[in-house]
């Protein structure tokens, strides 16, 4: 382990190992990369579960065949599975941030505003399958005809690919190493040197003076912020935003932002950052560009391999080659390689009457394989009148209810990887096995469930979440409830324990008890 992790590994890489190990799986990779390779943009987006929500003959006939052109060629360059992979995410459990809108292209028409491709996220209430979209956002348009209203259309200006296309375009991912530092090591600084107001920090990061203390603030061990690429990133995005050299900020936390200046002798030198001198009135603050978070922080692929958290050979391959061509592999190493996982079909091991007996799959089904058919059927039946289950029933039983993979099929249906989840399930109890009552079988029935809700999203059919009703003076019917204490109707993100006791029939829902 790299020595800046010697004492704990933070949460923050341990919730990117599970992104990396859950959020992007390997089939959806190879199959998004075969439709892409022939050409199937569309067939792509699908295997990496991106809705289109854009018509190209309606784009041709609005704005041309030049704004076409240009548009269907950032779509065949576009690779869904690698821009699932830089998607931004949430902690703790690493799922895509809701209710984004992120731009990826600018393009510039006879109209009065420019066009943008822009990928979304659907608001948490439905992010069942963590699916996303592609559409072309117009700032004069009020929404695209025939899709759902998205919380938020307006492109995040803190979250942004556009200056970032090595993030998503398979043609430019071999810019990663160099726009992601990876030729670089951190540097490291003693903990207790006290440093002067203004000055360099730890990794070179400049701190303006004016700023307090913050608990959030990068501290000598957090080599997650990127402030070695912070000036030639931040040129880069003042010229996208037509602006010379001049102020921009830098989001180090959620109550703390640094405002930082670009300097240099002329235009020929490289620029350098550092604390504005001036304080600004919070009103220009806001109004200053901000850098993307992409610029901001380094690659998380980069610190899981300095941590040797992850193999190369587990990276997305567009990543794991942009990271071996520069030689980011070989500095830092690869974690060591898991050891092989059973077989599906290798027998459990369960003493029994003492005896050590099999359990294993039998034409699709997880039996007991030292014992036989007659005398399975005696024993369910005496299960069944409430008599003793035998110790290999009952752990055949504990694994259809409770197994021990269930935190792996909770991850993969969390990232809306279903198929990947199903295919744990048939693993353990075979593809015949019917579920029983238990925890396992509950997260399917939830993920289920929770599927009808992104459907209702996306059909349009409930714009605002149902449990809304009562602060906003409405509900999704439409009908407004006055009483200001209504108690919002349950839905299926409920819990399951709050679920059960208010829908039971045993507990009163009035004064009388007769």
């Amino acid at each position: 382990m790299a020595h800046h992790f010697a004492n704990v590994i933070p949460a923050r890489l341990l919730m990117w190992q599970r992104v990396r190990e859950y959020a992007v799986p390997l089939s959806m990779i190879e199959t998004a990369t075969a439709r892409r390779a022939v050409g199937d943009w569309a067939g792509a987006c699908a295997a990496a579960r991106i809705d289109v929500d854009l018509d190209l003959r309606a784009v041709r006939d609005r704005h041309g065949t030049d704004l076409v052109t240009r548009l269907r060629a950032d779509l065949r360059r576009l690779a869904p599975d690698l821009l699932r992979w830089h998607m931004p995410r949430t902690a703790p459990d690493g799922r895509l941030r809701p209710g984004l809108t992120i731009s990826l292209a600018r393009y510039g028409s006879s109209g009065a505003t420019p066009l943008q491709l822009v990928v979304r996220t659907p608001p948490a209430r439905a992010d069942a399958g963590q699916r996303m979209s592609l559409a072309l956002w117009e700032e004069s348009g009020n929404g695209v005809p025939g899709h759902p209203p998205h919380p938020h259309p307006h492109p995040d200006r803190r979250f942004r690919l556009d200056l970032h296309r090595h993030l998503w375009d398979a043609g430019r991912s071999g810019e990663l190493a160099r726009r992601c530092g990876a030729g670089g090591t951190p540097s490291m600084g003693p903990p207790d040197r006290p440093r002067a107001p203004g000055r360099p920090g730890p990794m070179g990061l400049l701190y303006p003076p004016d700023l307090p203390d913050l608990p959030d603030r990068p501290t000598v061990h957090d080599a997650s912020w990127a402030s070695a690429r912070w000036a030639a990133e931040a040129e880069l995005l003042l010229r996208a935003e037509g602006r010379p050299r001049e102020a921009f900020t830098v989001r180090l936390g959620a109550r703390s932002r640094a405002v930082l200046e670009l300097v240099a002798p002329d235009d020929s030198h490289a620029p350098t950052f550092r604390p504005l001198r001036e304080a600004l009135p919070p009103q220009e603050v806001a109004a200053l560009p901000v850098l993307p978070e992409a610029a901001v922080r380094v690659l998380p692929d980069l610190e899981l391999l300095r941590a040797g958290l992850v193999a190369a050979e587990r990276l997305h391959p567009l990543v794991a080659a942009a990271l071996t061509a520069s030689g980011s592999v070989a500095a830092y190493g690869s974690a060591p390689a898991a050891g092989a996982a059973p077989e599906p079909g290798d027998p459990h091991r369960v003493e029994c009457r003492g005896e050590v007996h099999r359990i294993a799959l039998r034409d699709g089904v997880l039996t007991a394989v030292d014992h036989d058919a007659a005398q399975l059927r005696r024993e369910e039946l005496l299960v069944a009148l409430g008599g003793p289950a035998l110790p290999c029933l009952r752990a055949i039983d504990a694994v259809h209810r409770n197994p021990e993979a269930l935190p792996a099929v909770r991850e993969r249906l969390g990232h809306g990887d279903v198929a990947g989840a199903l295919a744990v399930v048939e693993g353990l109890l075979g593809p015949g096995a019917i579920l029983r009552d238990g925890p396992l079988r509950e997260e399917l029935e939830s993920a289920a469930a929770r599927r009808i809700d992104h459907g209702l999203f996306r059909s349009g059919l409930v714009a605002v979440h149902p449990g809304a009703g009562g602060a906003g003076g409405g509900n999704a019917s439409g009908f407004g409830h006055a009483d200001t204490g209504h108690r919002p109707r349950l839905d299926r993100r409920t819990p399951l324990a709050v679920r059960r006791k208010r829908s039971s029939r045993a507990r009163p829902r009035t004064g009388l008890t007769g």
